[in-house]
């Protein structure tokens, strides 16, 4: 039977068989290169979803990224009307299949035992230095910290949560750091604008009983396996305020004398 490039229920199967088999989430354009056979490459965020159309009479029959969302979206109603514990999410770019939260406490039972990769509090503040900051230089990443970060910034670049960008067109033309897709995996973000903004970090501090259940898981996931030194509920808090206010002040206008 040939298939109906323009029908989401069509591409639906297929869909489905490239995200369940892929380790690494898939683009819409990236789905609908798979799709026609196409050479596969990386396609840039901010590439147009459709071929010019000169383009498209050379490369033949072509597929809307619109149609392909629409087949994932035709998955996902199943899933749910099926009653299965995963569905497909949109993250760090692309889609990818994840359990649904109301059976996540029982896969992690699984994994319980298991290693897995975690952050210490110093790895974990200098990565939010960086997600909120970046491209940013290891000079600036310790003036804000207070102490040195050079075994921290080889850490989180052996995890892969961050990378060399560029360098500063400052004195020295010191390295400059940013986030990398592996960090929005391991955050569930599907794309950089979903970091929380610093009022709203503020107003979930506020919240009690957040405070009661994230940050006190958060407190005992963010730690180096075999490591007595974690981080603490209140050391969470006092991070987030602290970054908070720097945020807060960087907004204020300055005031110079006459």
């Amino acid at each position: 039977m040939r298939l109906d490039y323009t029908n989401a229920d069509s591409l639906a199967p297929i869909v489905e068989a490239l995200i369940f088999a892929s380790d690494e989430p898939l683009s819409l354009q990236e789905l609908r290169s798979l799709i026609l056979g196409e050479r596969e490459e990386k396609v840039a965020p901010d590439a147009p979803l459709l071929a010019p159309p000169e383009e498209q009479k050379k490369s033949g029959p072509t597929i809307e990224t619109t149609t392909i969302k629409d087949a994932i979206r035709l998955l996902n109603t199943k899933l749910a009307g099926e009653n299965h514990p995963f569905h497909i999410i949109e993250i760090a770019g692309g889609f990818q299949f994840a359990t649904r939260p109301i059976v996540a406490q029982y896969v992690s039972r699984l994994y319980k035992e298991r290693s897995r990769r975690r952050l210490s509090g110093a790895s974990l503040e200098t990565l939010a230095i960086i997600a909120y900051k970046q491209p940013i230089s290891k000079p600036d990443v310790e003036n804000i910290r207070g102490v040195n970060c050079d075994e921290v910034l080889k850490s989180l670049l052996e995890k892969n949560l961050i990378t060399i960008t560029g360098r500063a067109d400052t004195v020295g033309r010191p390295l400059l750091y940013g986030t990398t897709e592996d960090f929005m995996r391991h955050f569930g973000l599907a794309s950089m604008r979903d970091l929380p903004k610093p009022r709203e970090i503020e107003e979930m501090l506020k919240d009690e009983s957040i405070r009661a259940t994230t940050l006190e898981e958060a407190a005992h996931e963010f730690v180096e396996p075999g490591s007595d030194e974690g981080i603490t509920v209140d050391e969470i808090i006092a991070v987030s305020k602290e970054h908070i206010d720097a945020e807060e002040a960087s907004l204020e206008p300055e005031v110079t004398e006459a």
